[in-house]
């Protein structure tokens, strides 16, 4: 039997499982170990142990709980409320400014949490209710909902990125900085996109005529108030980027001034700290769970020496150039996309893809914040885009899955034009990292 049968076997055969509902760790790293003892025996076995072992030592790796919990602490004590309520009242006067404040809030949100699910919860409880009753389009604000809760696997602290640190075998904090230039750059693409919509049709995102009335003290506690996050996020990047922590001293630093602020604020109760727990604890086991069974496919792939064909496939059978190859790879994505999520389609195609976009000569770091921003296409992208159904889970009635698969279009657009800049201009996601790493 062929290395590309056996590899197009086991592709096979994990959507098989992951279409029947299993779980992705398990349909993974059922097929890794099968594959693994029909190929080589009981010395097939070593495999797991070793991937585990990898797992194990592998010291960054200590970010992701720090992370989750940091982001569950903010979210949960509702700090988030003060900092949509701060963008109210000072974007309000503009046309689209609640609009605009909401991916503002969504931008920050995701320097909190790491996690697109948080800032969709986020802005569907708190910025959708109040955009609605401010008379702003309904098609519109959902598809910003949307929009923004995806920058939250794009700006650090991003968990999908340590996750394809791990895989890709890169550093998490390059990984990092990539993003946050690139997502900056999206937000603002949004931000504009909104700002011209709404000038040219007024109707759709109202000024708010009330702004006026608010008194000059108030606007200034709430921007005390909002800019707590951001003060959290500096005492943790800060001292990373100045090189005086390592990624997981900073971890622990946020994760800390996270809790510290909530209490601070008389937010936080030991109901919502056992929650916070219980919800890190899970997805942490879930992410690790997942790394462990991607390793072991990886390992498969790479025993096969299934990566080699598949590169002389394209190259040299098919002749394709490698930019086209890289298209093509990013077009797969957003049609996985449409029935799986970002951590499934990774660990699906990572033990192909990376190794494929190294041996093509591309950078891994561009390569990671590629990747990102397709997924998030794909999330949004119909008929069964992840965030799709989310957003129709947490609307309101008067807003239907039509109005909601409408929303979408332009923002769409505005990623794929972001995603092509990105591709155009490489150093736009590496330039920072090279700065502080000194690359």
């Amino acid at each position: 039997m062929s290395q590309e049968f056996i590899a197009i076997f086991m592709f096979a055969s994990m959507m098989l499982m992951l279409f029947t509902g299993q779980r992705v760790f398990g349909a993974i790293g059922a097929v890794a170990a099968i594959a693994a003892l029909a190929l080589w025996g009981t010395g097939g076995q070593d495999i797991p142990f070793s991937a585990a072992m990898k797992l194990m030592k592998w010291y960054p790796l200590l970010t992701l709980p720090m992370f989750i919990f940091m982001g569950y602490v903010l979210s949960e004590s509702r700090l988030a409320d003060d900092l949509y309520r701060m963008f109210h009242v000072w974007m309000g006067p503009v046309n689209g400014g609640l609009a605009i404040g909401t991916i503002g809030l969504m931008v920050l949100v995701s320097a909190m949490n790491g996690l697109s699910v948080a800032g969709m919860a986020i802005g569907a409880t708190i910025a959708l209710p109040e955009l609605l009753r401010r008379g702003y389009d309904k098609t519109m604000v959902t598809g910003v909902i949307q929009a923004g809760s995806s920058l939250g696997i794009l700006v650090p602290p991003s968990v999908v990125l340590v996750l394809y640190a791990m895989i890709a075998r890169q550093p998490v904090g390059q990984l990092w900085l990539a993003g946050i230039v690139p997502g900056l750059l999206m937000a603002s693409l949004f931000i504009l996109y909104i700002w011209i919509r709404c000038r040219l049709q007024p109707h759709l995102g109202p000024a708010m005529e009330d702004a006026h009335k608010v008194p000059r003290a108030e606007k200034l506690r709430l921007l005390g108030a909002g800019a707590l996050p951001l003060i959290i996020f500096a005492s943790m990047m800060l001292p990373f980027v100045n090189g005086w922590t390592s990624l997981v001293e900073s971890s622990a630093i946020g994760a800390l001034a996270a809790l510290v602020a909530s209490i601070l604020k008389r937010r936080m109760t030991w109901k919502i700290f056992e929650d916070c727990t219980k919800q890190t604890l899970a997805i942490s086991c879930m992410f690790m769970w997942i790394i462990l069974a991607a390793l072991g496919f990886g390992a498969v792939f790479d025993g096969l020496g299934a990566v080699k064909a598949i590169e002389n496939l394209f190259t040299d059978q098919l002749g394709l150039s490698p930019w086209l190859i890289l298209i093509l790879m990013q077009l797969s994505f957003i049609v996985m996309g449409t029935f799986l999520d970002d951590t499934a389609m990774l660990v699906i195609v990572a033990p192909l893809y990376v190794p494929l976009v190294g041996a093509l000569g591309f950078d891994l770091i561009w390569y990671g914040v590629l990747y990102t921003i397709t997924t998030q296409i794909a999330y949004m992208t119909p008929p069964f885009g992840y965030n799709l159904f989310l957003m129709r889970a947490m609307a309101p009635p008067e807003i239907s899955l039509k109005d909601i698969y409408r929303s979408i279009v332009p923002f769409v657009g505005v990623m794929l034009l972001a995603l092509a800049i990105i591709m155009i201009f490489p150093e736009i996601a590496l330039w920072l990292p090279g700065y502080v790493y000194g690359n």
